[in-house]
């Protein structure tokens, strides 16, 4: 076996191929249209990192190696050699490279163990230790045993992180060593792809050997489609793939004879009449559940791998801000009620606080995805305070879903391709939108919050994210308000 080549096939970019091979070839060839990574991932990668750090108290023996190429690859020789437990080694075999999280010396073997942030092992995991077995096992050392640590989800904090709960260690050896099987084969192939000059088909038609984690071929880049796809049809799935390869690759051109579900033929109608659709009885029968005053409500929270606070567990959602529109009676102009948390410390006392000062003990309260704030903040916060018990199961019970008539496609406009999300119905159906605003989504509101509260930062800085981030979710909860204007004209 003998694997040549100029590149270096690192275990990101192994996984990468197995995940989605042309993926992996325009890393290597067309690195510029791949699709930036979101302010969401790039939040997961610090916590990954955080995550990293933290575990290395769990190996209080073991040595940092260098992280500079060469220095590393030498260190890491010399201390082998001398049977240390060390972190971050690296080791290459025929432009084969890989650093370890862990690797600990066990008489004349060694335990590879690889540090991850979420709360189970996924498939990718594994196949990201087999990588590195076969590199090391390559470089003569012999593996005894492959684990995986990731956090604990059941862990809550109390006082001092307790570091020997917080995390969870795995051992996924058997699982490794069935997915290194026939790995020099597949190797092989990466090499190929990463030196081919020609394009490969879309990644989406081929067979994976991993499910995909973050990466989504159409999302991505690895598909040049239009607007309104075969891949936007609601719960396509395999159809999808199988239009696409027999040459529909939009909605509109699917033969009549295809047979669709209740909401994929008014996805097809609706572009195909270029109009949208509207079941003016379901809007109704949605309308006259509501009751006056309504309250239009929505919530900023964020979470964290390693739980910050008291009466907290890895991931949580940490609420810190609501925005408020309230509607007496008909016709009456909507009344704004806000809470933004200023301080230093855990917000979720002071939020619930300020909810219950602001919101009235009568009349619909109007949210979108209730399950967002039902389950994961309102029940969540009920653990936590039970003092406030009866006051929020009286609340669970007005809660109004106002994304319902959308996600049952009572309503639906070709330019939601497919989606009921808030970002997505706004523009389709009133024309407004959140360009032009400083913060455009939840996953930037909670990175430049925990800037403002946590990080050090001017307070100019401080100021300019609180302007930011009172008018973004303010605009949230006036997006409710002229949605649901929009769906009584409709009606």
């Amino acid at each position: 076996m003998n694997f040549i080549t100029n590149k270096l096939l690192t275990k990101s970019k192994y996984v990468m191929g197995l995940e989605c091979p042309v993926h992996l070839w325009m890393s290597i060839h067309e690195p510029s249209k791949i699709k930036e990574i979101s302010v969401d991932g790039l939040r997961r990668r610090d916590e990954g990192i955080k995550v990293g750090k933290l575990a290395k108290q769990l190996f209080p023996n073991a040595i940092d190696i260098p992280e500079d190429f060469k220095l590393n690859i030498l260190k890491t020789k010399e201390l082998v050699f001398e049977k240390k437990p060390l972190f971050e080694p690296g080791f290459i075999y025929q432009n084969c490279y890989v650093r370890s999280d862990i690797l600990e010396p066990v008489k004349n073997e060694w335990d590879l163990t690889e540090v991850k942030s979420s709360t189970e092992v996924k498939d990718v995991n594994i196949h990201d230790l087999s990588f590195q077995k076969f590199v090391l096992e390559s470089n003569n050392l012999k593996i005894r045993k492959c684990h995986v640590i990731h956090l604990n989800k059941t862990y809550e904090r109390k006082g001092e992180l307790d570091i020997k709960k917080l995390f969870v260690k795995k051992d996924v050896t058997s699982e490794v060593n069935k997915a290194i099987n026939d790995i020099d084969l597949r190797i092989e192939e990466m090499f190929n792809i990463m030196n081919s000059s020609k394009p490969l088909k879309p990644g989406i038609l081929l067979k994976t050997l991993i499910k995909r984690d973050y990466h989504h071929c159409v999302d991505d880049g690895c598909l040049d489609l239009a607007e309104n796809n075969v891949f936007r049809l609601y719960r396509g799935g395999k159809l999808s793939v199988e239009l696409f390869e027999n040459n529909v690759p939009n909605i509109k051109d699917i033969p009549i004879h295809v047979k669709l579900n209740d909401k994929q033929n008014i996805q097809r109608d609706s572009l195909l009449n270029n109009e949208p659709f509207v079941n003016k009885t379901k809007i109704k029968e949605f309308l006259n559940k509501l009751e006056y005053p309504l309250h239009f409500l929505d919530f900023e929270t964020f979470s964290t791998g390693i739980p910050m606070f008291d009466n907290s567990k890895p991931y949580m959602q940490i609420p810190f801000q609501f925005s408020l529109h309230i509607i007496e009676k008909e016709n009456s102009e909507p009344i704004h009620y806000y809470f933004l948390y200023s301080g230093t410390l855990d917000p979720r006392k002071e939020f619930i606080s300020e909810l219950k000062k602001n919101i009235k003990n009568k009349g619909s309260i109007i949210v979108w995805n209730a399950s967002f704030e039902t389950s994961l903040v309102l029940k969540k916060l009920l653990e936590i305070f039970p003092e406030n018990k009866e006051w929020t199961e009286e609340l669970l019970k007005r809660f109004v879903d106002l994304m319902v008539p959308f996600r049952d496609f009572d309503y639906y406009h070709p330019k939601q391709e497919g989606k009921c999300s808030l970002k997505v119905v706004l523009p389709a159906l009133t024309g407004k939108d959140y360009e032009g605003l400083g913060i455009k989504s939840g996953g930037e509101a909670s990175a430049e919050f925990m800037r403002m509260a946590y990080d050090n930062i001017s307070l100019d800085e401080k100021k300019k994210i609180k302007e930011n981030l009172l008018k973004y979710c303010e605009l949230d909860t006036l997006a409710e308000v002229m949605i649901l204007d929009k769906l009584r004209e409709l009606a």
